[in-house]
């Protein structure tokens, strides 16, 4: 179960954020990651994690068109068009997760899928609920070593507490040989260090 929920995950995320090709988002391997998690949901209602792994795909998916600009760049979570994000799937994946945390301590996939609804909860970047994305964050890290979860959580940790405290995470997360040099990981480091010299969160 666990290896086939994974294999679900990566095709996911490969039609998200193409890692070849011309293209940013593989539309058509987002929708087939989809439709096969929505066919072992329903095949295996009771598992939670395959639930938690839908809602994640589709709470994540529901921001796609507002992803790229118009020469296909990619347009950060802050700066997206949040009216275009498609709120039929926000609905569903936040109804779906729901029934999933119901039954009990919360998995990877759950967790993350509730860090996508609180992002998607918020009309504006300025409204979204950074405290409890946190707090989801530090659940996450203690259910698994992931060192992507990791960056984000020193994201979170920067827009609670303030860029010295994500820059001390980050400092961190650059001994970890798993994300050094990561070009995400120096993104975060000059984006918190221009907050700090900013004075700004």
């Amino acid at each position: 179960r666990v290896s086939v929920l994974h294999v679900l995950y990566l095709i996911f995320n490969e039609g998200y954020a193409s890692s070849s090709g011309p293209d940013l988002i593989r539309t058509d391997l987002s929708a087939e990651a989809i439709r096969l998690a929505r066919r072992l949901h329903t095949a295996v209602p009771q598992d939670a994690e395959a639930t938690g792994l839908l809602a994640l795909m589709l709470l994540t998916d529901a921001r796609r068109s507002a992803r790229s600009g118009p020469n296909g760049e990619l347009v950060p979570l802050g700066e997206q068009d949040r009216t275009t994000w498609y709120r039929a799937a926000i609905e569903e994946g936040t109804a779906i997760l729901t029934s999933a945390l119901s039954r009990g301590t919360p998995g990877p996939y759950q967790l993350q899928a509730a860090i996508a609804a609180v992002h998607d909860e918020a009309s504006r970047p300025d409204e979204t609920d950074w405290p409890q994305i946190l707090a989801l964050y530090t659940l996450l890290l203690r259910a698994t070593d992931n060192p992507m979860a990791a960056l984000n959580h020193a994201i979170a940790s920067s827009m609670v507490y303030g860029p010295d405290a994500g820059l001390a995470l980050v400092d961190r997360l650059s001994h970890d040989d798993r994300i050094a040099g990561h070009y995400r990981l120096e993104a975060v480091r000059a984006a918190r260090a221009d907050d700090h010299r900013d004075g700004r969160h």
